[in-house]
């Protein structure tokens, strides 16, 4: 017969493994200017806090405005899942809208490192397509199609991951590239949100969240939704 207590302890361990699994996944709400993922954040120019139908996010004017972070949070991380939630909203061609980087040293240029990954898109006309890239020690790669065109001003879900042989990219769950890539870890760094670090290549849209998993999800896994 199985004691009670044993059976309480029993259901509580199983209660609490989801927990367990869950901390391999860290949550950025783009919610205020202060604290995002707990971590301090250094705003410059003037980005604003605003209501979006997927709650507060943080919007840029595509001129000056970013936010700076001290933290890569898929530093050391073999496999991963980069997750975020954005409106585009027209504006230049090129723009850096997420921007990780490990700390190097000696640098490769004045405020830029050679380890990085992120998100860009190109704008043409009303219309854009992802960039997603990633560069370290015996790779560089960018995911990057032309012909898929999504329409300015709505929100969408885009995702990269690597899963040990494969580096693919996503808009709203559908593949958008993939490349096979020599992938190894990235050290610990820092984030840049609304253009590139050295302050180039500025964004225009808002962003509501990010997901960072250490792990290759499958689409109907991702971590982050739009209605």
């Amino acid at each position: 017969m199985i004691d009670r207590r044993t059976l309480i302890g029993g259901l509580a361990a199983v209660a609490a493994t989801p927990a367990v699994a869950r901390s391999r996944t860290e949550i950025w709400t783009f919610d205020n200017l202060k604290r995002i993922g707990g971590l301090a954040v250094r705003a410059e120019g003037a980005p604003r806090v605003i209501r979006s139908p997927l709650g507060r996010a943080v919007e840029f004017d595509g001129v000056d405005d970013a936010l700076f972070l001290d933290a890569h949070p898929l530093a050391g991380a073999e496999r991963f899942t980069f997750e975020a939630l954005f409106r585009p909203d027209g504006g230049a061609f090129e723009q850096r809208w997420f921007h990780l980087e490990s700390l190097e040293t000696p640098p490769a240029a004045p405020g830029m490192s050679r380890t990085r990954m992120l998100f860009e898109i190109r704008v043409v006309g009303q219309s854009w397509y992802l960039d997603a890239f990633m560069r370290g020690e015996g790779y560089n790669h960018p995911l990057i199609v032309p012909g898929k065109l999504f329409p300015v001003g709505r929100w969408y879900h885009v995702a990269q991951s690597y899963d040990g042989t494969t580096y693919r990219s996503y808009v709203d769950g559908v593949p958008q590239a993939e490349a096979a890539v020599a992938f190894t870890p990235q050290g610990p760094g820092r984030a840049c949100v609304g253009m590139r670090m050295n302050k180039v290549n500025p964004f225009r849209g808002a962003i509501r969240q990010a997901a960072f998993m250490r792990e290759a999800l499958p689409t109907d896994r991702f971590v982050l939704k739009v209605p």
